[in-house]
This record gives C-alpha cells, sequence and structure tokens, in this order.
C-alpha cells in the first residue's frame, strides 16, 4: 500500500512538471505569434527573440529570423530595382522629345519647300509615324509622372456625366478620322468624389484606347450603383488573344503585330482610379470589350 502511494505520488508530480513545460511552451508560442504580429502592424525588422528551453523550437525560431531577414533583402531589393526603372522610363521620355522635336521642325521645313507629289505623300507618311512617336513618348511621360509624383489627388465632389461629355466632344474629330462614332447615353447627372484633372486623363486615355483597338463603334455609359461608373464599350478584332486579367498590367498589349500603343494607356487608367481609391475593371463578352472604371460616389444632400 505503502508502495502505491509513492508511485502515485511520482506520477502526480511527473504529471505537474509536465503541464508546467507545456503551459511553458504555450507562453513561449504566444510570446513567437505576438512578436509576428508586432512585425506585420509596426512593420518593424526586429527579430524574434526568445528564451526556450525546446530545442526544436530554438531551431524553429533561428530559421523564421532567417527566413524574415531573407525577406526583407529581397523587399530591399524590389524597392531599389522598382526606384531605377522609374528613372530609366523618365529619362526615356525625356531624351526622345528632344530629337523628335527636331525631326518635326525639319519635316515642317521641308513643307514650305516646292515638292512634288510623290515627295509630298511621302513626306505626310513620315509626318503620320513622327505623330505616332509623339503619341507613344507622352504615354511614357505621363507613366512616368506617375509613378514618381508624391502629391496626393484633390479629392471633391464634380459632375462626371459633364466631365465625360466634354472629354467626347472634344475628340468627335479624331473619331472620325478613324471612321468610329460614338454612342452616349446621358441620363440623369451622376456625381463623383476625386480628382477632375485625374478623371479627365482617365477618360482621355480611355478613348486613346478605343481609337487604336476598336473594331467598330464606341458605346460610353455613365452608371451610378455602389459606385460612380464610366463604362466603355467597343468590339475588338482579336477576342482570342486578349487576356481581360493583364489588361491593366503595364506594357501589355494583345495585339503585337500592330505596335500602336505601348501597353501604357490602361496602366495608367488602373494607377489614377487607385489613387482615388476607386477600381478598374475589364470584361469580355465574345467580340465586345468593356472597360470600367469605379469612382467614389457623390450623393447629392
Amino acid at each position: 500500500m505503502k508502495g502505491l502511494t509513492i508511485t502515485l505520488s511520482i506520477l502526480i508530480f511527473l504529471v505537474g512538471l509536465l503541464a508546467v513545460y507545456i503551459g511553458i511552451l504555450q507562453y513561449q508560442l504566444h510570446s513567437m505569434n505576438s512578436q509576428l504580429d508586432k512585425r506585420l502592424r509596426e512593420k518593424t525588422r526586429q527579430p524574434l527573440s526568445l528564451e526556450l528551453i525546446n530545442p526544436e523550437l530554438n531551431c524553429l525560431a533561428a530559421n523564421m529570423n532567417k527566413s524574415l531577414k531573407a525577406e526583407e533583402t529581397l523587399r530591399l531589393s524590389g524597392i531599389r530595382e522598382e526606384k531605377q526603372f522609374k528613372e530609366m522610363i523618365a529619362n526615356i521620355s525625356h531624351d526622345l522629345r528632344t530629337p523628335l522635336t527636331a525631326i518635326k521642325g525639319y519635316q515642317q521645313l521641308m513643307e514650305k519647300e516646292e515638292l512634288t507629289k510623290d515627295q509630298q505623300a511621302k513626306l505626310h507618311i513620315a509626318q503620320k509615324h513622327a505623330d505616332e512617336l509623339g503619341n507613344l513618348i507622352q504615354h511614357f511621360f505621363e507613366y512616368s509622372y506617375l509613378l514618381n509624383a508624391e502629391s496626393e489627388p484633390t479629392i471633391e465632389s464634380f459632375n462626371l456625366t459633364n466631365l465625360v461629355a466634354e472629354c467626347l466632344a472634344e475628340s468627335v474629330a479624331v473619331f472620325e478620322e478613324n471612321n468610329l462614332s460614338v454612342c452616349f447615353k446621358e441620363g440623369p447627372s451622376v456625381f463623383a468624389f476625386g480628382d477632375q484633372e485625374m478623371t479627365t486623363r482617365i477618360v482621355r486615355n480611355l478613348i486613346r484606347n478605343c481609337i487604336a483597338h476598336s473594331a467598330g463603334d464606341v458605346r460610353v455609359a455613365i452608371l451610378a450603383e455602389e459606385y460612380a461608373q464610366i463604362s466603355f464599350k467597343n468590339p475588338v478584332a482579336n477576342p482570342q488573344e486578349i487576356d481581360v486579367k493583364r489588361l491593366f498590367d503595364r506594357f501589355y498589349t494583345a495585339d503585337k503585330a500592330r505596335g500602336k500603343t505601348t501597353g501604357l494607356g490602361l496602366s495608367i487608367v488602373k494607377s489614377l482610379a487607385e489613387k482615388m481609391d476607386g477600381h478598374t475593371k475589364a470584361d469580355l463578352d465574345e467580340c465586345e470589350l468593356e472597360i470600367r472604371v469605379e469612382l467614389p460616389l457623390w450623393e447629392m444632400p
């Protein structure tokens, strides 16, 4: 009987030690979790600091610190590369403008000369390509400006319906030159909450995108649902080549054979919309592509 009592006492003691050990492990795991949570919330670089009595947990903490350090190194490397990319885009856009200005200047001088019809035709072709190059350079310039801009948008309420109507009106001649017509349904005015200048640039980029890629007439609508929405719909000639998930990626272009664009237009649209807490969407229904921009909706009191 006495031996049984001693055995039970030893078992109770061992169970107590085990409970204490498990409690210490739980405390240390809780400490690790708290430190990781703090790193995420406060974006600190402090490594995990623990005094563990379990060698496996010690090894786990050491490996986690190594992983966190490697991740931080990759993040800093990505930031440096992105900065270098921004500087490269800015430099290219500025450097290309100087020779293009000279080319256009000489073309204007040639126009004043007495040219044969054949020479005039060749000059007009050269001028057309110079204008296209100017548009591409403008895209690069605008994109580099967005990448490096530090200023915050000026947020205010404005009439989105009127803004889109004015942008379409100023582009009528360009649509006609490309044998395109625009159907714009004007309903009750929709008011957005954002930056008017940025929104104007969004609409102009959407118009340029339609002119470059539309295979038919363009339909534009302004909707008021959860957001103030700008919708541009147009048929496309190569729907099987379009990846709607990548349309807003920088430098993505489905029509590589034409070489008409840099693929920056819709990327600029996305960047501007996000600066105003907006969103961009793209849908392809058979041969019709819809680009939709959503901005915060302002409801009149």
